[in-house]
């Protein structure tokens, strides 16, 4: 890291607007498998025996394996990068879960497959984004992707808790008017001919992230902030007054972070 510095019509609108909600909520198909009951998948999408009867049109609570039914549930998209242990950490659902919900007992995934996630309903229907609960900054698949490079880059060898520091100095600055107002500006950004970030300039930013890294990604855009507001970060070994002058907010592994 460098350190420079009409009535008829709406009541009809309406009407269609709840059914399509209502056929979004339940978004998600479960397959049954051998010695599954209603009662067990119920417990496992967080709803009960009746509902799902009556949402499924189901005469009696006996199914059979490979009947298809109606969840309420979230799909989400895997990504590179992803794993099923990181998706699981995301959106907040135990690993056991998100396998049974799936029938996926091994962890071979790939981008494009499409995973149910038990427990997580999006309340507009959409394709699920996060774990119920909101980022501290705007983002886009990209600039996690960046980020997560930024973070293996910078903190090899480091703690997580210092990855994820490295993540929360870029989140205070996009959150900061002093700096760009975005994932990607900030670490691309340029002051008086230097890149803030040395693994721009060197093109380690090219390298792919780890899983560490793609985990203390998410927990900084979820708001985690170890560092406690730090703008800058440096190694012990740096000797550079300027940067030493400025407030230590934190000190993990070999890494400074300072205000």
């Amino acid at each position: 890291m460098k350190i420079i510095k009409k009535p008829g019509i709406l009541f009809a609108s309406v009407l269609f607007i709840l059914a399509v909600f209502s056929a979004k909520a339940y978004a998600a198909d479960y397959t049954v498998v051998p010695k599954d009951s209603l009662y067990q998948i119920s417990k496992l999408f967080n709803t009960s025996v009746n509902t799902l009867m009556s949402d499924n049109k189901l005469s009696s609570s006996t199914i059979y394996p490979g009947q298809v039914i109606k969840v309420p549930a979230d799909v989400y998209t895997v990504k590179s990068g992803d794993s099923m242990y990181l998706i699981a950490k995301r959106f907040n659902v135990s690993l056991a879960d998100l396998r049974k919900a799936n029938n996926k007992w091994d962890d071979l995934i790939f981008p494009g497959q499409k995973l149910v996630l038990p427990g997580v309903v999006a309340s507009n229907g959409s394709t699920a984004t996060s774990s119920g609960s909101k980022t501290v900054i705007p983002y886009n698949d990209s600039e996690v992707d960046l980020l997560a490079r930024l973070i293996a880059a910078e903190a090899i060898g480091e703690p997580y808790e210092a990855m994820v520091g490295v993540g929360a100095v870029v989140v205070n600055r996009v959150k900061s008017p002093d700096w760009p107002n975005t994932i990607s500006a900030v670490i691309n950004h340029v002051t008086g001919g230097y890149h803030q970030f040395t693994p721009v300039q060197n093109g380690y930013i090219k390298n792919p992230p780890t899983d560490d890294s793609i985990r203390a990604a998410w927990a900084a855009l979820y708001g985690s902030d170890p560092v406690k507001g730090a703008m800058f970060y440096y190694d012990t070994s740096s000797t550079n007054q300027w940067i030493r002058s400025k407030p230590v907010t934190a000190r993990i592994g070999n890494m400074i972070f300072a205000k």
